[in-house]
């Protein structure tokens, strides 16, 4: 299981993380021979900008930012659903929202940690989550097809400015 220091609950560079997505769906796309158009390339990167999950509109708005143009909703849509199917980003459900995957093109039960306060989301990887809870499904007769677990609480940064609060106030 990886840490709560990981990666994205400290300060760091996000574009050694958007230059490694865009490095690994490039492979992908190159390897499966799938066209990774400049829009895809695009909302990738924009998925890619923070740690924090984001919404298909504010996709748009940051695109129509970006390239000073409308994007209608479909054409965002198009791009998510690919990078979706090929495994470059997973669904938040309880967000409507996207997030970066950074074990691209792998088949894995995503686990997130999300912080309800700062937004940033983490996603784990432990495999020992999986089994119990595909064995609760079998015992009634489930076959589960997909996983993703959404955890909501405080990451380590927003505990310590959540403490400090309750002591002044």
């Amino acid at each position: 299981m990886k840490p709560l220091s990981a990666l994205p609950l400290r300060q760091h560079n996000h574009q050694h993380c958007i230059n490694d997505a865009l490095k690994q769906a490039k492979a992908i796309a190159e390897h499966k021979d799938l066209r990774f158009t400049k829009q895809r390339e695009q909302v990738l990167r924009l998925i890619w900008q923070s740690h924090k999950p984001i919404g298909a509109y504010q996709l748009m708005d940051a695109l129509a930012d970006a390239t000073g143009k409308q994007v209608a909703p479909p054409t965002v849509y198009r791009a998510l659903e690919f990078l979706l199917e090929h495994r470059l980003i997973h669904r938040i459900n309880s967000l409507n929202a996207f997030i970066g995957c950074p074990c691209p093109g792998e088949s894995h039960a995503g686990q997130f940690v999300i912080c309800r306060r700062c937004g940033i989301a983490l996603e784990l990887d432990e495999a020992s989550i999986k089994a119990p809870i595909q064995a609760l499904a079998a015992s009634v007769g489930f076959l589960i097809e997909q996983q993703s677990l959404e955890l909501s609480g405080l990451c380590p940064t927003c505990q310590v400015s959540a403490e400090g609060e309750s002591e002044h106030g």
